[in-house]
């Protein structure tokens, strides 16, 4: 894979573990049928595709596999484990863009999967993105002993289920309606965007075997980082060009929703995600030189300008 000059050591282990991803993923989701599948429907299986290999930063693989890494455990498994992660996140995009929930056209600059195929290949591509994440970790081909599968399998589903990420989205929904306070901004949030990136730095702690001080750890950090996604997200959507982030902006402010950025405006807004990396950085101190990536990581994730 190329990159560019000057590039950092995180960038450039950022393009690593995100074509290490894309690889798998782009097998993973070939027409082939796996073991005990019968068929694999072509036009499916091209939204599918669309939804997923469609480019994005694999930040949530990242995170999995540099939290693994801490444990010395960011293998074959870990690899394994930030797909099905992925495959989540992808069914999620997929899913919000619909004209029933968040309406949108484009997506990583491209007809978001609704647009270019329809509305009930992006429902089944969803649909079947959720299901196979499952698969892909529960399935003994992850090199992961029962219990360590099992708990994965656990956790994902809390963190992409009613109380979690879709949990979120019904309350983002509801915003629109009736706008919540700032507490009820920050359960929302946590809970839509903030709970799969806590699972996907969680999740390393549970590959690498952590104890569970070192697995609190790890999701505490990912519940820092998570906030400091969304509030830089909100940020972009006031201040930057949909033509730069590959998607529409305005659209808070348009649907009449509460954010923070709206309650506290731009300048509390930066603050607040110095200090979200401050206390990630914190957060990860115990693990010295080897948490170096993950600090890098919240950094580019409060600054990030796409």
């Amino acid at each position: 894979m190329m990159t560019e000059p000057g590039f950092s050591l995180f960038q450039i282990t950022l393009q690593q573990r995100a074509a290490a991803v894309e690889d798998l993923l782009s097998e993973l989701l070939s027409d082939r049928p796996r073991t005990g599948e019968i068929s694999r429907p072509s036009r499916l299986m091209a939204a599918i595709r669309h939804g997923v290999l469609n480019g994005g930063k694999r930040l949530r693989p990242f995170l999995v596999m540099e939290s693994a890494a801490l444990f010395g455990a960011d293998g074959p498994a870990a690899l394994r484990v930030a797909a099905a992660l992925e495959c989540i996140h992808s069914y999620s995009l997929v899913h919000d863009d619909l004209p029933a929930m968040d309406n949108d056209d484009i997506r990583r600059g491209q007809p978001t999967v609704h647009r270019k195929f329809d509305e009930a290949a992006a429902i089944l591509a969803g649909d079947s993105l959720l299901t196979y994440a499952f698969e892909l970790i529960a399935s003994e081909e992850t090199e992961l002993d029962a219990l360590a599968r099992v708990t994965l399998v656990t956790a994902l589903a809390r963190a992409a289920g009613v109380g979690g990420m879709t949990g979120g989205q019904a309350l983002d929904l509801e915003a629109e309606k009736n706008q919540p306070d700032e507490a009820g901004v920050i359960r929302l949030q946590a809970m839509k965007t903030g709970a799969l990136i806590r699972f996907a730095c969680e999740a390393g702690a549970i590959i690498g075997n952590a104890d569970s001080k070192d697995r609190q750890r790890l999701a505490e950090y990912g519940s820092a980082v998570g906030l400091a996604f969304q509030l830089a997200d909100d940020l972009l959507d006031v201040t930057a060009d949909a033509r730069d982030i590959g998607k529409a902006t305005g659209k808070d402010a348009a649907a009449g929703k509460a954010t923070l950025v709206s309650m506290h405006g731009i300048e509390w807004t930066r603050r607040q995600l110095s200090g979200l990396v401050a206390q990630a950085e914190d957060l990860l101190e115990p693990f010295g030189q080897k948490a170096v990536l993950l600090k890098d990581a919240a950094r580019f994730i409060a600054e990030r300008q796409s």
